[in-house]
């Protein structure tokens, strides 16, 4: 399994017969076989996860799905007054929360599940020739100085509600957002979901190019039951095999 970083969030996985592509919005794409299938998951409208630009690789890829939160949710009026090309019209479905949609593939098969988002959409949870994925999107324990102890009490039930519902589960990649402008609250998303899912290889996002803050968490004892598996993204384009 090929895992390549792209931008931010954005990250393609490629499997035997279908490849997956989340989050685009920037970045340089690899080049995807045009046989394969190739999914396309936006897990919400904000700029830094979705660009309506992505929807132009219908053009290219003509076994492509477009895969995108219910949130940015778009008629064919509004797709052609933005000039998106009328080949993509009919390969976009749109998923909310706490839902599930089979797609049928001539390698097998691909099952999307949702959760909903701490903040906006949803995120993402692939299963693909018996490998299983997470794409965090914006789900995230967002705490931040100043709040109230409200809001605190109110974003740490949600988030740990969603990720209650995956409680143990087995993946074989999980893409985590890490973002340093929370200050020292940065890694409690992350540690929170490692401790309680079974994740064999962790992508930080949502970094904004500070890619030091994967070294801060390896150097934090809070990591030492994950260290090794958390992955060490250097570069926009760095590849990753897993076996």
């Amino acid at each position: 399994m090929k895992i390549t970083y792209i931008h931010h969030s954005s990250f393609s996985v490629e499997f035997s017969g279908a490849a997956v592509l989340f989050d685009y919005y920037a970045g340089p794409l690899p080049d995807f076989p045009k046989e394969k299938e190739l999914f396309v998951f936006a897990s919400h409208k904000h700029h830094d996860h979705f660009d309506l630009s992505v929807l132009s690789l219908a053009e290219k890829y003509p076994k492509i799905h477009f895969v995108l939160s219910r949130d940015i949710r778009m008629n064919q009026a509004y797709l052609a007054r933005r000039q998106v090309p009328e080949a993509a019209w009919d390969k976009i479905i749109y998923m909310g929360k706490h839902a599930s949609q089979v797609f049928e593939t001539e390698s097998g098969s691909l099952q999307a599940e949702t959760l909903a988002s701490t903040d906006a959409g949803v995120a993402f949870l692939i299963s693909c020739e018996g490998r299983h994925l997470y794409h965090a999107g914006d789900l995230n324990w967002w705490t931040w100085k100043g709040e109230t102890e409200e809001e605190y009490r109110d974003m740490t039930s949600r988030f740990q509600n969603e990720i209650g519902r995956i409680e143990g589960r087995h993946f074989d990649a999980a893409f985590v957002p890490l973002d340093p402008r929370q200050e020292e609250r940065y890694a409690l998303g992350f540690d929170y979901f490692m401790r309680h899912t079974d994740t064999d290889a962790a992508f930080p996002m949502h970094f904004w190019k500070d890619y030091s803050v994967t070294e801060r968490l390896l150097g934090e004892e809070i990591s030492a039951p994950y260290r090794d598996r958390i992955m060490r993204i250097e570069r926009e384009g760095q590849e990753f095999w897993l076996p």
